[in-house]
């Protein structure tokens, strides 16, 4: 029996996740969830947003299916992700950009650039450490081959000809590529971000570094609907967690108005990861059949709330399973 840790989270997490712990539990009655406790709220209530021991019970679950968490303009506030990604070597972010027209995979590598919590601040000046390692990259590019192998290209998001550390990373990238045997194409970063929503279907899977790839993969939103649509996974060596790419998004937590398919989609992610494809498309499938049938959350056009969106899906899994 596969156990999975589910974290709602803050703010909307706290209405999506369960709508996508529900359609898990419809197609897979099997699975055995336990909650953990991380974020602002926690935070806010007792001081600390995630523990070592939050830590180690993330750890011991065969998947994770996380909400959304705030992090508070607050230097005193560490970033609950970057901690849990750090702890648990996530170092694979994987966004499918999947839509009518559009079917693009981003890889973005998750524990170093930007995002390498490596900061300080003085008095007159704030400093963040971009780190670029050659293990790093390669294991990230060797990620992004595997994917590419079976969709024939690689694009590599970069920004070579300004920073020196972008060009170990473009190194490394395509000489994984060669050795794969997947054709390669470089591209600065700037330029891809138009290129790609101009023409989304020139790419097959996009890598790029920490920062690049979130930005990169939020603004690809644009083309599907918006980063209510977008499931993410976040891929290690022993752990796995999914999470819709949106965040917490409090100026319209409680309201029953979130949209649940970024969250409804990272579940199908974390059934194909328990190697359960099967299930995982049949939710995939509900999904677009509720929206072919009109039925959509406000940010869609529609009038559907959270709840109501997601009890369609599931009435929609109850007869796939029919």
């Amino acid at each position: 029996m596969a156990k999975v840790a589910v974290v709602e989270g803050d703010g909307i997490g706290r209405e999506v996740v369960p709508v996508a712990r529900d359609i898990l539990a419809a197609v897979r009655p099997d699975l055995e969830f336990f909650d953990v406790e991380v974020g602002y709220g926690r935070w806010e209530r007792t001081g600390s947003a995630c523990t070592e021991e939050t830590i180690a019970d993330l750890g011991s679950a065969d998947a994770i299916l996380f909400g959304a968490v705030t992090t508070p303009p607050d230097p005193g506030y560490r970033s609950v992700l970057v901690q849990i990604r750090h702890a648990l070597d996530l170092y694979a972010n994987v966004r499918p950009i999947r839509g009518d027209g559009v079917d693009v995979v981003i890889v973005r590598e998750n524990t170093e650039g930007l995002y390498s919590g490596i900061e300080w601040t003085q008095a007159d000046r704030a400093c963040t450490v971009r780190v670029v390692s050659r293990r790093g990259s390669e294991r990230i590019a060797r990620y992004a081959c595997t994917l590419a192998k079976s969709r024939c290209h690689l694009t590599v998001g970069n920004k070579a000809n300004v920073l020196k550390s972008d060009c170990l990373f473009v190194e490394a990238c395509t000489a994984e590529a060669a050795r794969a045997g997947v054709p390669c194409t470089l591209c600065y970063i700037d330029a891809l971000c138009l290129d790609l929503l101009m023409h989304p279907d020139r790419y097959d899977v996009v890598v790029t570094t920490n920062m690049f790839g979130d930005i990169l993969s939020d603004a690809a939103a644009y083309l599907v609907g918006g980063l209510g649509m977008l499931p993410s996974a976040n891929i290690g060596k022993r752990a796995a967690l999914f999470e819709p790419v949106h965040g917490s998004a409090p100026d319209i937590a409680g309201k029953n108005v979130a949209n649940p398919v970024a969250a409804i989609r990272s579940a199908a992610m974390l059934l194909s990861h328990l190697g359960d494809p099967a299930s995982a498309a049949a939710v995939e499938d509900a999904v677009h059949r509720v929206l072919r049938a009109g039925i959509r959350t406000r940010d869609l056009g529609g009038a559907a709330g959270t709840r109501e969106f997601g009890a369609a899906v599931l009435r929609e899994v109850g007869r796939g399973k029919a």
